[in-house]
């Protein structure tokens, strides 16, 4: 029977295309920093880009859909084939699902020159293929427990073909309902997917060491309770942004997942940043709900922008970061522990979001803090492809 290594090693191409996450989080790295770079001199009105969407339209779509759809195969590409124990696609397939990714950037960057149905349907390929692969692989696999992440997928690209179709009608799709069922899909991937990783490795470290606080094994009672409020909270959010009763369910979520977060015994990993960098990542997610649902009772106080803006770069930006280095070091054979380039990269980031957050309520050096934040999201993107980028084009030590 072939086997998942024997398949990897049978590739003679390049190194690159032997596992999906080596492609993937390489071209999310660069393009999260190639696409800040771009975003700055928009923003300051320095720069224009040939594309229907207006900038901010243009910045929100290549974040979320864009860099964190890159980031969702190449994490689900590596991790289906350990969940059903079947063969992972490896070598031109892969490739090819990279290359449709890379047209996506490439169609909506140009759309000013296209077709509106030409440029989303370019723009979904990579996503729709990447969800004919997930459901096969589950039905073949009868691995049922995860048709939860097929579904939030699902929702996800059904969010980015919205998206599309307001931008087409010359709405603000940046801001528009779209945008909100793509960033509920997201965090509700953080809180499921990360509810199961967080715990784990935490767990996993700590035992190694001997520890006797142990995070409370994930997925019980109060998990499920958990998700479901922050489902919620989540569809008041989509539907009806801005009332207070969705104000309300999302402090209720903030409280409840910030519990959570709690019984996984993040404090007992604080002398590893790998370990500790998934907590912080996961408590922008109750963060941002508490933020998101007190600027509903206090609009004043933070701009929804800017609250959006702790689940986008802090719950988002963070976490698929810690994930991206954590998996790129385990699948290369190397140790799990983080030097002081990683730690720099993940200081980086949270300086990104504290001065983007900074910037929603200290309105007379907003301009500044949206550069100091834009400028860290670089650093820490373009840090990762520097580190990661000779990791992620090698073949894994010892082959």
């Amino acid at each position: 029977m072939t086997t998942s290594a024997q398949r990897i090693r049978a590739w003679s191409g390049p190194a690159i295309l032997t596992y999906g996450f080596r492609p993937f989080f390489l071209g999310a790295g660069l393009w999260a920093a190639c696409a800040m770079a771009v975003w700055i001199p928009l923003l300051s009105g320095l720069l224009d880009l040939p594309t229907r969407f207006d900038p901010v339209t243009w910045h929100a779509h290549e974040f979320l859909f864009g860099y964190l759809g890159a980031v969702v195969a190449g994490f689900l590409l590596t991790a289906v084939p350990n969940w059903t124990g079947r063969l992972p696609v490896v070598g031109w397939p892969l490739g090819a699902l990279f290359a449709l990714w890379c047209a996506g950037r490439i169609a909506i960057g140009l759309s000013l020159y296209l077709p509106p149905w030409f440029v989303a349907l370019t723009d979904l390929s990579m996503p729709l293929a990447l969800i004919a692969f997930l459901a096969r692989e589950i039905v073949a696999g009868k691995n049922w427990r995860n048709l939860i992440v097929l579904g939030m997928l699902l929702v996800f690209t059904i969010a980015n073909a919205v998206f599309h179709w307001q931008a087409a009608q010359g709405d603000f799709a940046g801001g528009g309902l779209g945008l909100r069922i793509g960033l509920g899909a997201g965090i509700m991937m953080i809180a499921v997917i990360g509810g199961r990783i967080v715990p784990s490795f935490t767990r996993n470290w700590l035992v190694k060491r001997g520890g006797t606080r142990l995070p409370t094994p994930p997925m019980q009672r109060f998990d499920r309770a958990a998700l479901l409020i922050l489902v919620a909270a989540l569809l008041l959010w989509v539907i009806v942004p801005e009332g207070l009763v969705t104000g309300a369910v999302l402090i209720a979520a903030g409280m409840v997942h910030s519990a959570r977060l709690f019984r996984w015994a993040g404090s007992h990993a604080l002398s590893e940043p790998l370990v500790w960098v998934l907590h912080a990542g996961y408590a922008f997610l109750p963060l941002g709900a508490l933020t998101v649902g007190l600027s509903a009772f206090w609009p004043g106080l933070v701009g929804q922008g800017a609250a959006q803006h702790v689940w986008m770069v802090g719950a988002i930006g963070l976490m698929t970061l810690a994930v991206m280095t954590r998996a790129t070091l385990g699948h290369t054979g190397r140790d799990l522990t983080a030097g002081t380039g990683t730690l720099a990269i993940y200081l980086c980031l949270i300086g990104a979001v504290l001065t983007r957050l900074t910037a929603g309520f200290a309105f007379e050096i907003a301009g500044s803090l949206y550069m100091i934040s834009g400028l860290c999201w670089i650093a820490a993107f373009g840090g990762f492809a520097i580190l990661y980028g000779p990791m992620l084009l090698s073949s894994r030590i010892g082959d």
